[in-house]
């Protein structure tokens, strides 16, 4: 186990970067980072918190999703304060997981700082090895190809079951939303997509009448399993046409769903509150969905 030291620990210097003057941190910016850094050791040590030294990697996991989310929240919000004390909270979670992974002599802060800097450097030719590019497009076209040159290069031993397909590094894991965006980009690069988007509001038109299908009367059984399945794809579909308009569908749906309880909780203010909502009729309801609509959707009056 490595101890946690009474000093802060001191940062590198920053490497001489190719075609680049010397790039130094703040002081204040890297004597902050090396208290942060120097506290979470000493949360883990011997005589520190009881939480902290119990944590291990998987159950800080949770924390880290939680984390993620909050910032994506300050952001929507615009809430700038909040975002800052978000982002140290995500900060932590690489801190406490470079500090489990240094006692167990897995690897360290630095080297994981390192390992960033090099990618990097390798992944932005076009700035630190003279590389030429027209514009965005062409930089995340070089830095998938040099993504993937990495991983053929990588001295890493092999793992028991190798990658056998292009899309087996997109973690399984991962929200539903992202992987469906994922696995519909990846196939993409390989020229496995619809050409444009009118392609698959065709095809939404044809998941929805294969879920109407599975729901009919006459459909047997009428299985869970099935509706499921086409539930699934008209998601996907629905996920790959946001890829195609070039919107996020996560954010996309957290927009919604913002939207949802605002005119919700405009509803039940209506309503005269959730006992009142609850005892409302079908049409009553639509109403007060309508009115929560109209209100929520004009713009403040000055």
């Amino acid at each position: 186990m490595a101890a946690p030291t009474s000093q802060s620990p001191q940062l590198p210097n920053s490497p001489q970067l190719p075609n680049s003057p010397q790039l130094e941190a703040t002081p204040s910016a890297a004597a902050s980072l090396a208290e942060a850094i120097a506290i979470m050791a000493r949360l883990r040590g011997p005589d520190g918190c009881p939480w902290d030294r119990e944590q291990t990697f998987d159950s800080i996991k949770r924390h880290t999703l939680e984390e993620t989310y909050e910032v994506f929240d300050a952001i929507e919000r615009r809430a700038w304060p909040d975002l800052k004390d978000e982002l140290g909270d995500l900060l932590l979670q690489v801190l406490f997981y470079a500090q489990m992974a240094s006692e167990a002599s897995y690897f360290t802060l630095e080297d994981v700082a390192a390992n960033l800097n090099a990618k990097l450097i390798r992944r932005h030719p076009h700035i630190f090895a003279g590389a030429k590019v027209a514009d965005s497009t062409e930089v995340l076209r070089n830095w998938e190809q040099i993504k993937q040159s990495e991983k053929k290069d990588s001295s890493a031993p092999q793992t028991p079951n190798p990658p056998t397909s292009m899309l087996d590094d997109i973690p399984r894991k991962m929200p539903a939303v992202l992987e469906a965006s994922k696995l519909g980009s990846r196939a993409a690069k390989v020229g496995f997509d619809w050409p444009n988007a009118d392609g698959l509001f065709d095809k939404l038109q044809e998941e929805i009448g294969e879920l109407k299908a599975e729901l009919a009367p006459s459909s047997e059984g009428q299985s869970k399993a099935a509706i499921e399945a086409e539930v699934g794809d008209l998601l996907f579909t629905a996920v790959n046409l946001a890829r195609h308009l070039k919107v996020d569908p996560e954010s996309a749906l957290r927009a919604a769903n913002a939207k949802f309880r605002s005119r919700f909780a405009a509803m039940e203010s209506a309503a005269g509150g959730r006992g009142a909502l609850a005892a409302s009729t079908p049409s009553e309801l639509d109403e007060l969905w309508n009115q929560a609509k109209n209100a929520v959707s004009k713009p403040p009056t000055k």
